[in-house]
Parts: C-alpha cells; sequence; structure tokens
C-alpha cells in the first residue's frame, strides 16, 4: 500500500512552486522563441518556409513520442532525480542547438529539446498533483502559468534582442545557461518524492500505461484536454499573420500584442487560479471558458481596426484562452490515480502535443493567403476552435476528481 506524500512548510511549497515556474519558463521560451526567430533562420540558413515549419514541428512531435515513450516507465522512478536529469538534458539538447553548425544538426538538436522538454513539463504538473493539496492546486497552477507570461513579456523580447545585436545562436545560449541556474536550485528546493513508487513488481514496461487506458476517467480527462488545446492552436500560431494582412498592424507593433497579452495574463493567471480554488475549479472553467468564445470570435473575424481595438482584443484572447488551462489543469491532474499520475501525466503531454500538432495542420489546410497577403479562411477557424470550447465546456462535468480532499464546490457540480 502507498504511503501519502507528506505535507510540506508553506514558505517550503512556495520556493517549489517558484522553482518549478523557473524551469516551466526555460521550456516554454525554448518552445517560443523558434517563432519569431523564423525571419533571421530563414536567412540564416537559406532556407524556405517548409523547412522552418519542420524545425517548429519536430519539437512538439518529438514532444509527443517522448511522452508515450515516458508512460513506461515514469512512475518507477523519484520524481526530483527523474525531473532534474531531463531537465540537464534538456539544457544540452539547447545548448546544441546554440552550437548547430548546419540546418540537419538544429533539426536534430531541436527533436531532441523536445523529446526531453515533452516529459519535462509533464513532470513539473506531476510533482504539483504529488505534493500540492487539492484545495490550494488551482492556484498553485496558476504561480505555474506566470512562466508563459514572463517568457512573453520578457524572454521573448529579451531573446531577440541577443539575437538581433549578436547571432540567432544567442537566444538557445541564454536558456541553456538558466538551464544550469535553476538546475542548482531545484538540488537545493526539490523535495524527494518517492511515495508513488509501488513494491509490486510489474510483469512489462507497458503494465502501468495500460493500467491507466483501461480506466474510463482517465480516457475522459485526456479528452477534455485535447479538445482545449485544440480550441486554442487552431487559432494562436496565425494571429500574427492575420494581424498584419488583415487588421492592418505594422509589424513593428506586433510584440506590443505578446507584451500586453503576457503582462496581462501574469496578473490575472493567480487570480483565476486562486478563484478555481475558493468557489470550485469545475466552476470557475466553465466561467472562464465560455467567456473565451468572445475573444475567439471576435480575434477571427475583426477587420482594419486601430492597434488599440486590436490591443484590447488580442488581450482578452490570452487571458480568457490560456486563463482555462489554470482550473482545466488542476482537473486533469487530479483525475489520475496518485500511483498513477506520473503515467498519466506523460500521456496527457503526449495528447496535448499530438493535439497541437493538428490543430495547426487542420486550420493550414483551411486558412489560405490571397494576393493582397490577406487571411481567407481564419473566421472558418474561430468557429472550429469556439466549438471545441464548447465541447470541453460540456464534458468537463464527466470527470472524477480521485483527491480526497476534494472541495465540495467541484463534487456538488458534478
Amino acid at each position: 500500500m502507498q504511503n501519502p506524500t507528506p505535507p510540506i512548510p508553506q514558505l517550503s511549497e512556495r520556493y517549489l512552486l517558484l522553482t518549478l515556474a523557473g524551469i516551466q519558463f526555460s521550456h516554454i521560451l525554448d518552445f517560443m522563441i523558434m517563432m519569431p526567430l523564423g525571419p533571421i533562420l530563414i536567412k540564416a540558413f537559406g532556407i524556405g518556409t517548409h523547412e522552418f515549419g519542420l524545425l517548429v514541428a519536430s519539437y512538439s512531435f518529438s514532444a509527443a513520442l517522448s511522452g508515450l515513450f515516458a508512460a513506461t516507465f515514469v512512475d518507477r522512478f523519484e520524481r526530483k532525480r527523474l525531473l532534474l536529469t531531463m531537465f540537464a538534458l534538456f539544457g544540452l539538447a539547447t545548448l546544441a542547438c546554440g552550437l548547430a553548425p548546419g540546418y540537419t544538426t538544429l533539426l536534430i538538436a531541436r527533436g531532441l529539446a523536445g523529446a526531453f522538454g515533452g516529459v519535462m513539463g509533464a513532470m513539473v504538473q506531476t510533482i504539483v498533483g504529488d505534493v500540492i493539496p487539492f484545495e490550494r492546486r488551482a492556484k498553485a497552477g496558476g504561480i505555474i502559468s506566470a512562466a508563459f507570461s514572463i517568457s512573453t513579456v520578457a524572454g521573448v523580447p529579451l531573446s531577440l534582442w541577443l539575437a538581433n545585436h549578436f547571432q540567432w545562436r544567442a537566444p538557445f545560449i541564454l536558456i541553456a545557461a538558466l538551464t544550469a541556474l535553476f538546475i542548482v536550485v531545484g538540488l537545493r528546493v526539490l523535495p524527494e518524492l518517492r511515495s508513488h513508487i509501488s513494491s509490486e513488481k510489474r510483469t512489462h514496461p507497458f503494465s502501468a500505461m495500460f493500467a491507466v487506458l483501461r480506466d474510463a476517467n482517465h480516457l475522459r480527462a485526456l479528452l477534455f484536454s485535447a479538445l482545449i488545446i485544440f480550441s486554442g492552436f487552431t487559432v494562436i500560431p496565425y494571429i500574427t499573420l492575420y494581424s498584419v494582412g488583415n487588421v492592418g498592424i505594422s509589424l513593428h507593433d506586433i510584440p506590443f500584442v505578446y507584451l500586453a497579452g503576457g503582462a496581462a495574463t501574469l496578473f490575472t493567471a493567480r487570480l483565476i487560479g486562486h478563484r478555481a480554488d475558493l468557489r470550485g475549479k469545475v466552476k470557475i472553467y466553465r466561467l472562464v471558458a465560455f467567456a473565451a468564445l468572445l475573444p475567439l470570435f471576435v480575434v477571427t473575424h475583426i477587420e482594419a481596426s486601430p492597434l488599440w481595438l486590436w490591443l484590447v482584443c488580442t488581450t482578452t484572447f490570452f487571458v480568457l484562452v490560456s486563463g482555462r488551462m489554470i482550473p482545466a489543469m488542476a482537473i486533469i491532474t487530479s483525475a489520475a490515480q496518485p500511483k498513477l499520475r506520473g503515467t498519466f501525466m506523460s500521456l496527457n503531454a503526449t495528447v496535448q502535443a499530438f493535439a497541437m500538432g493538428l490543430a495547426t495542420t487542420l486550420a493550414g489546410f483551411i486558412i489560405t493567403q490571397n494576393s493582397e497577403g490577406q487571411i481567407v479562411g481564419y473566421a472558418t477557424v474561430g468557429y472550429i476552435a469556439m466549438a471545441a470550447n464548447v465541447l470541453a465546456i460540456l464534458f468537463v462535468a464527466r470527470i472524477v476528481m480521485h483527491d480526497q480532499h476534494a472541495n465540495l464546490p467541484d463534487v456538488a457540480l458534478k
């Protein structure tokens, strides 16, 4: 029988969450920096948009495959050691990106970074599920989600500044240095977590994965996760193209879109997490996701507009579309059986990565660019995103949360 994970002091819990947020920041920045670096890399390697697309896609698909592979072994190891090992390998792969002599080696290095990063992201959420009590888990998720906001507000502009003033290699070297720093912090701050390790001998390496997939509640949670990611990533990758081609925003003003959105989510993420813990995770998820239907519609339908109005639309989009993930991840994490949480979260990372790739690919088939540079078909993509979002809202009530300390508002809403 498993022993429950012992509680940790409030101050140590805060340091733990900040450390996990720092690890997540390195991972997210490494993923996000590729898209704004596109023009620089295309010029540096003399490649086309198709080859650049492979650089971006290699990260996501490697993350998906590594999550599937990690599901066979992740619950057999102590959490801290596995996370920091994956983080160190991720740092080496990112350093290899910065030192890559050519396109092919950069493509391979990006694939490796995605492979290790996919496992890392799952492990961060797994540790939050293991250590943070259910009644504070959404707020903890808000702190982890702040990594996205900080990478958008500070990380991406700084990386672009380094790339423009030095070389495209500089941002990857910066991320590798940050990785080394957070490994040192992680060794001191992160607790050892062994309570999930079972003394029972497993018959084959896929036993934990099969155990996860046999649980109908796990499958419902994975489908819920896929719907949320799908509804966001049909729209997100093409916002910049639509901003310039249809809304009439200058390329020089595009950074303001990410600065405003990132700065806003930096404040709203913790607020949404706190409200979800206080009022019930299912209830707050439904409210935020329902509110997100408006920016999903407006951002994909608006015509030529002044910068200030577009910033209002996109900032609202970032706050609500990303804000859904905070209570949603608390629900998804709590849907897992504790002894299988690592395996479940690895499979969840795989499902999310594939949903991301599927959404981007599907939207790419629907969207076209006319002779004037305008995006055609973005409204259709918006309707698809809204439909997936509505399905997720309807579906969330079918997910059962296993935690013994589940608060009453969530239970009542089932």
